[in-house]
């Protein structure tokens, strides 16, 4: 089974996508081998700063680099946190404050539409490639649940209609914007070695 180098530190995007793409390529986080640095994601679309991050770790190893780029859009904030989402509330990686500010910003708002948007990016000897995807929904008044990470406790999806904090990995995953790009991303390679 080939090697795909996972450009992420996010155990939870890491965890999602080796279950996505289980028994396709043996996923290796990259800290695993030995790439620890913090990519500076200075592009203006999730496809940028995809490509970005799979391109260093590529460059660093020579291996087949996956990375994915992924946010939440909110139709009332003007397509806000989107890039910014990992560090709407300044500092990257602060679930519990993006999640407050995100609270704080729509006070008083009643139109909560949303969507999860993913940029993945698979750059190898071969390629390039990007596929993107995205799921529906709403922003809830409370988080609802613990499952999932970052504002999945706050995003009630319509589709299954339930929050993704209350969803199983398995009902995520099957609607879910990461899987539908990585879908995308399969498609795009079938039948091509990396």
């Amino acid at each position: 089974m080939e090697k795909l180098i996972v450009a992420s530190k996010n155990k939870g995007k890491i965890a999602e996508v080796r279950q996505i793409l289980q028994g396709l390529y043996e996923i290796v986080p990259m800290e695993e081998i030995g790439i620890t640095a913090d990519v500076e994601e200075t592009g203006t679309t999730f496809e940028e700063n995809a490509r970005i991050k799979a391109r260093y770790v590529y460059e660093q190893t020579g291996l087949a680099a996956l990375s994915d780029d992924s946010g939440l859009c909110v139709d009332a904030l003007g397509g806000a946190p989107g890039v910014y989402s990992a560090r709407y509330a300044g500092e990257h990686g602060r679930e519990g404050e993006n999640n407050a500010l995100l609270l704080k910003n729509l006070a008083g708002v009643e139109n909560r539409t949303a969507r999860f948007v993913s940029a993945v990016a698979l750059v190898s000897a071969k390629g390039e490639w990007v596929a993107t995807g995205k799921v529906e929904g709403k922003i809830l008044y409370a988080p609802e649940g613990n499952n999932g990470f970052g504002y999945d406790p706050l995003f009630y999806c319509t589709e299954i209609g339930k929050p993704f904090g209350i969803a199983t990995a398995e009902e995520k995953n099957a609607v879910s914007h990461r899987a539908r790009a990585l879908l995308a991303l399969e498609a795009l390679l079938k039948n091509q070695t990396l």
